[in-house]
């Protein structure tokens, strides 16, 4: 899990079901080393998905991983613009105004 600045309500739960947690972040880690895609890849196709099931707090979090992971802000954007023919406008820019937050948070 990235290390940056996480939401209180998520630590919380994280605390409470710690094996739960665990267990989730080697499984992302192990599946990470299945394959030969890159981690900056990883990180974009991650933040596709979660912006493709129109999720706030996985597109904050995949950005902000993404960003820990080297990819830029443009290839950031790009990745979501990517997504418009297939999710549509109205969810790309949601998904932009996300990734907006984070990486505008970053910049301060």
């Amino acid at each position: 899990m990235s290390k940056g600045k996480l939401p209180k309500q998520f630590l919380q739960i994280k605390k409470r079901h710690e094996k739960f947690f665990d267990a989730v972040e080697e499984l992302g880690k192990v599946v990470k080393n299945e394959g030969p895609l890159d981690e900056e890849t990883a990180h974009l196709i991650q933040l596709a998905a979660a912006a493709t099931i129109h999720s706030e707090g996985a597109v904050h979090s995949h950005v902000r991983r993404a960003l820990e992971a080297g990819v830029t802000p443009e290839a950031i954007y790009h990745a979501i613009l990517l997504l418009t023919s297939t999710i549509g406008f109205p969810t790309v820019i949601a998904a932009l105004s996300w990734a907006e937050d984070i990486i505008k948070s970053r910049k301060k």
